[in-house]
């Protein structure tokens, strides 16, 4: 099948067709080992190696094996700062009486070059190793310096996308916050509102309902008169607790003003509606709240409305025709559930 893609800018091409975020998805030591490959058939040499500092732990205990003794030759060696080369061993003042230089496994070249990391920073090198000579001319040297240059890329690369990758936490995170009620932990009211237009367009398509609710607890001015702010943000808080455990995973509950809350219902009528406003209802008269050592019963009003029974009208009505409902609730002396209907729109008291 094949897949449209947007090749207006060099750039975005490149970055379609590269699979950068899958080559950064592979781990450090699958990336480095085909550096290693590369170098050793790029310089016909018995091994490269891209070394960070204790090769040897890559092997067994035992360092039995070629690969071991090789990478214990590097590790007996410093870090140069810049390329080195020693085109034979057996000549060199120091390193000829290296025990795996007269024994075996009898290396005979070694070539490093250095690998840097941030503000300069010695990182590692990559070494090459055979077992004869190799006078490495200026062309090879300039090979071995692009090798090393292509590994510290690599590795800024690597750091780029980690970079990149937590940006793009951070602002998802920060994004949630924004749409987060930072005392309540619901939606506030920005993005209640949206989840409520954007449900009510995936039921419409579906051809289902959808019904919402608003509701407030009773007692929460009286508490804030006489309490004060913090004690009743406490009683709101776990009020909400209860509201949660009456609706669906999926339902949406936000803050729509300092002590009203709505709760979207996707592909609810309103029967459903209704019912899970009556759930709620109970739900927290039936919890009694000690407040200050005494004991308190809340009781909640609610308003309802469905798109089954108003099936043409906008967010903003439904959410009017609600709150219209709940102010009769309240006027009916609080601790029910109305339900609009087309015959009482407007009921206020």
């Amino acid at each position: 099948m094949n897949t449209k893609t947007d090749h207006s800018s060099p750039i975005t091409a490149i970055q379609l067709d590269s699979g950068f975020e899958r080559m950064l998805a592979e781990k450090i030591e699958t990336r480095m080992a085909r550096f290693e490959r590369f170098g050793q058939k790029l310089f016909r040499v018995a091994n490269c190696f891209v070394s960070f500092g204790n090769l040897s732990a890559r092997f067994d205990a035992t360092g039995r094996s070629i690969a071991a003794m090789e990478a214990a030759f590097c590790d007996s060696l410093p870090v140069p700062e810049e390329i080195l080369v020693i085109p034979d061993l057996r000549n060199h003042p120091q390193l000829s009486a290296h025990r795996l230089v007269v024994g075996a496994p009898y290396i005979r070249f070694y070539a490093a070059h250095p690998i840097y990391g941030q503000a300069n920073k010695l990182l590692g090198c990559v070494l090459l190793i055979d077992y004869q000579p190799h006078a490495l001319d200026d062309e090879y040297r300039q090979l071995l310096a692009d090798h090393a240059a292509m590994i510290e890329r690599e590795l800024a690369l690597g750091v780029v996308y980690q970079m990149q990758l937590e940006l793009v936490k951070q602002n998802r995170n920060l994004k949630r916050e924004s749409l987060i009620d930072p005392l309540l932990g619901t939606w506030n009211k920005a993005a209640i509102v949206r989840s409520l237009s954007m449900e009510m367009e995936r039921c419409s398509k579906a051809g289902k309902p959808m019904a919402l609710l608003l509701a407030s607890l009773d007692q929460i001015a009286g508490l804030r008169d006489l309490h004060g702010v913090s004690l009743s943000d406490l009683v709101l808080v776990k009020t909400v607790s209860r509201i949660r455990s009456c609706i669906r995973p999926f339902d949406a509950l936000g803050r729509f003003g300092e002590d009203v809350l709505l709760v979207v219902l996707p592909g609810a009528s309103h029967l459903v509606a209704v019912a899970v406003a009556e759930r709620i209802r109970l739900a927290v008269m039936m919890h009694p709240d000690t407040i200050e050592n005494e004991e308190t019963v809340l009781t909640i009003s609610a308003g309802a409305v469905s798109t089954d029974i108003f099936p043409d009208a906008e967010p903003e009505l439904l959410i009017s025709l609600a709150e219209k409902a709940l102010l009769s609730a309240r006027s009916a002396g609080n601790n029910c559930v109305v339900q609009a209907t087309p015959a009482q729109p407007d009921i206020l008291i």
